[in-house]
């Protein structure tokens, strides 16, 4: 009798992998743990700029200017990294719709399952490829930025002008 209970209850009671499963599949989940992971970056970041900044002040005692250097080329590397990151979480869902489209598309038009395969991984290479290059060359553009920026504000500060 009570076995026939817990089987019943195993049946109708929803298992925690099946509860999991069903949250995940939603996008609002998706959308939460985005702003959450990039809440925690941004956070993680200001208080990165905070403690470069008071390193800098503290360095900025003594005349000489690669303090500035150190400080702009540090916070222009972290920020590029960051931007990398973001346009990563952006690219992933592009680049696998974009690879489905495509090797849906030959399938549709007759190819082969070997060759269908041959075609994915050749595809796969040359998109992952093009969208490493890609986040390189915009990192490196928002690293260059950053750092020549913050170069020019932490040189400003240290002639008196300030940052507020």
């Amino acid at each position: 009798m009570e076995r026939e209970h817990e089987e019943q209850s195993l049946t109708t009671s929803p298992s925690s992998y099946q509860v999991f499963l069903k949250i995940m599949s939603k996008r609002r989940t998706w959308v939460f743990l985005f702003v959450f992971v990039y809440a925690v970056l941004l956070d993680s970041s200001w208080s990165f700029l905070k403690s470069t900044l008071s390193w800098y002040q503290n360095q900025a005692q003594e005349p000489t200017g690669w303090a500035a250097v150190y400080a702009s080329v540090l916070l222009g590397g972290v920020f590029g990294l960051l931007s990398m990151a973001a346009a990563l979480a952006v690219a992933v869902p592009a680049t696998l719709v974009t690879w489905i489209t495509v090797v849906v598309l030959l399938a549709f038009f007759g190819k082969p399952k070997r060759a269908l395969v041959a075609e994915g991984k050749k595809i796969t290479r040359e998109i992952a490829g093009s969208v490493f290059k890609t986040l390189l060359k915009e990192g490196n553009f928002v690293a260059a930025v950053c750092a020549v920026l913050g170069y020019f504000a932490l040189v400003r500060n240290n002639n008196g002008e300030g940052l507020n």
